[in-house]
């Protein structure tokens, strides 16, 4: 089992990012959720993006780290989307990450300092034809991560839905969520 700390998408805090965790710990993980938005939630991503853009995208770091340094620097972090980013360089730069999880997003590693760190294991997933994902150099940089780390995993699934890991969106889709949720899981077993 592992002690997780999973970072929201860009409408924030959601009952679908709740339904996530909620499959997480149906496995015996320790699942925490930060609030990157202080409790705002939004109806769409370009709303949510609107903020994040007015906010910083620094001060969503910023606080993805403030919300890091209440842990045990042994967790795996984890985001969606948006929140992949304080959950790559958390990752990336904590000493002692015990792994990550990067769903639907992913960025060039040179963002957080160059290479992957050793012995850190990392799942990403996407949709192939996801504009997001696919049309915005996620995916590439999550073959150049897979590329130069033994220790990285990167799963494709059909279709081109951005956030189809959350069950409460118009874009979710149930057979690729539920092997996300999966591969997730059968990932968070192997961590020590």
């Amino acid at each position: 089992m592992a002690e997780v700390v999973l970072f929201h998408h860009a409408l924030g805090l959601t009952e679908g990012v709740e339904q996530i965790a909620t499959s997480l710990r149906a496995a015996g993980n320790t699942v925490h959720l930060p609030d990157l938005f202080e409790g705002r939630t939004f109806a769409s991503v370009d709303e949510g993006v609107a903020h994040v853009q007015e906010i910083g995208f620094e001060t969503v770091l910023e606080r993805g780290a403030q919300v890091a340094d209440g842990y045990d620097p042994g967790v795996v972090y984890a985001g969606i989307s948006l929140g992949v980013l304080p959950a790559q360089m958390l990752a990336q730069t904590r000493a002692g990450a015990k792994g990550a999880v990067l769903l639907e997003a992913c960025v060039p590693v040179s963002e957080f300092g160059g290479a992957w760190p050793d012995a850190v294991p990392v799942q990403v997933h996407g949709m192939d034809a996801d504009p997001s994902f696919a049309g915005e150099g996620d995916l590439d940089a999550a073959r150049e991560l897979v590329a130069s780390s033994p220790d990285a995993e990167l799963y494709l699934y059909p279709g081109d839905s951005h956030l189809f890991t959350d069950p409460t969106l118009p874009g979710h889709d149930p057979e690729a969520a539920a092997l996300v949720v999966e591969r997730v899981i059968r990932f968070l077993d192997g961590i020590r």
